[in-house]
């Protein structure tokens, strides 16, 4: 793989999760936010080492230090203690790390923001908030343990949001793969602490735990070390509380998410009762996404959202936001070449079918054919919607 082409792609992600981060920043989603933030200082610093004379690292600098500033402001806001008045924040530097993944605000995120994925939707409202609503008809209890798995990209992080939004719940953001890195020593406590401090929240308002990259914590590994091991019992016993046939008779849920479901360890995956496939986005839906998101831009006449749709068909619904962002840069781009950018009000011209035309046939989709196969194959065997 050529230099160029490694940078692009770093760029492309890094600005991905940047533009989540923002999103999430302000939705006050604020674990939520900082998670997306490291990631985009972690790959932004990751491209200036492997290429120190880029032209422009000077700027990825500046970005880098602009999201550490944020995050620090973000780390400063004091929590407290939803039932006991406890000054978390304190609890946090003190040795408790549940802290920081806990958001006091709830998510704003819409239904209609997560574009398409209506079967996926469905499935979350009978879970989850149906029965949040009217546990009377539920009877037999309903699923507590929820898997989405299927490409990146394609709304797994929002349709949990989405969720704990229209419960009016409470959302513990949990990054699987910052488990194993920084609570190894204090890790089954701090497993403990998370879910104990989840109940003790769902007895004031409906609580989901939503856990991203969870193959990192329940995959299937040749080796282990011993607090690797005690994280994942933990983990399972805790999990088997939450699943306990409603003996608590508490709104707590488990989403996990995963972009690798056949990593997940049997052990864990008989746990989630229901395992949905957030697919690539159809044929409709990726109009949807063009129309969506070249909502605030200028466009030229011609540009036929039904035939960028076509072009695009194997994209992620993140592929197509990268696109309609590329487009806008090409034009900003034109008008600070010309040298008016600065010197004037004016704007950059309307963006043109040529334009998606020319950045589609230099993006191609990040989600390989073999990619989609592997996901329909393990839907077939394991999918329970």
């Amino acid at each position: 793989m050529s230099g160029n082409l490694v940078a692009s792609r770093l760029e492309s992600k890094a600005m991905q999760y940047a533009t989540q981060a923002i999103r999430f920043d302000s939705q006050g989603a604020r674990s939520m936010a900082i998670q997306m933030y490291q990631k985009a200082i972690s790959t932004l610093m990751k491209l200036t080492k492997l290429y120190p004379n880029y032209s422009l690292n000077r700027v990825y600098l500046d970005r880098i230090a602009k999201y550490q500033e944020r995050v620090r402001a973000l780390k400063s806001m004091r929590s407290f203690d939803l039932e006991e008045g406890i000054d978390v924040e304190t609890e946090r530097t003190s040795g408790g790390e549940v802290s920081e993944y806990v958001l006091e605000e709830k998510p704003t995120v819409s239904w209609d923001q997560v574009i398409g994925l209506e079967d996926a939707k469905r499935a979350i409202k009978v879970s989850i908030v149906f029965p949040t609503k009217r546990p009377d008809l539920f009877p037999l209890g309903w699923p507590r343990g929820l898997l989405l798995y299927g490409p990146p990209g394609c709304g797994k992080t929002l349709l949990a949001a989405a969720a704990a939004s229209e419960i009016d719940g409470y959302f513990i953001s949990v990054d699987a793969s910052t488990i194993m890195s920084k609570w190894l020593g204090e890790a089954e406590k701090n497993v403990a602490r998370l879910f104990m401090n989840a109940r003790r929240m769902a007895k004031e308002r409906p609580t989901i735990i939503f856990i991203d990259e969870i193959d990192s914590l329940f995959g299937v590994r040749s080796h282990e070390v011993g607090g690797e091991v005690r994280v994942r019992n933990q983990f399972l016993k805790e999990m088997d509380g939450i699943l306990d046939k409603g003996r608590e008779r508490l709104f707590l849920y488990l989403i996990g998410a995963t972009n690798k479901p056949w990593a997940l360890d049997h052990a864990f995956l008989r746990r989630f009762q229901k395992r949905i496939l957030v697919p690539l986005p159809s044929y409709k839906d990726r109009i949807a996404l063009f129309e969506y998101y070249t909502k605030p831009l200028q466009l030229d006449e011609g540009v036929k959202y039904s035939e960028l749709a076509k072009m695009t068909e194997g994209y992620s619904g993140s592929d197509i936001r990268d696109i309609c962002q590329e487009a806008q840069y090409r034009v900003v781009l034109e008008l600070f070449d010309s040298g008016k950018a600065l010197d004037s009000d004016e704007k950059p011209r309307p963006i043109t079918m040529r334009d998606f035309k020319e950045i589609i046939k230099m993006r191609r989709p990040s989600v390989s054919p073999e990619l989609i196969r592997a996901y329909t194959d393990w839907a077939r065997r394991f999918s329970a919607i």
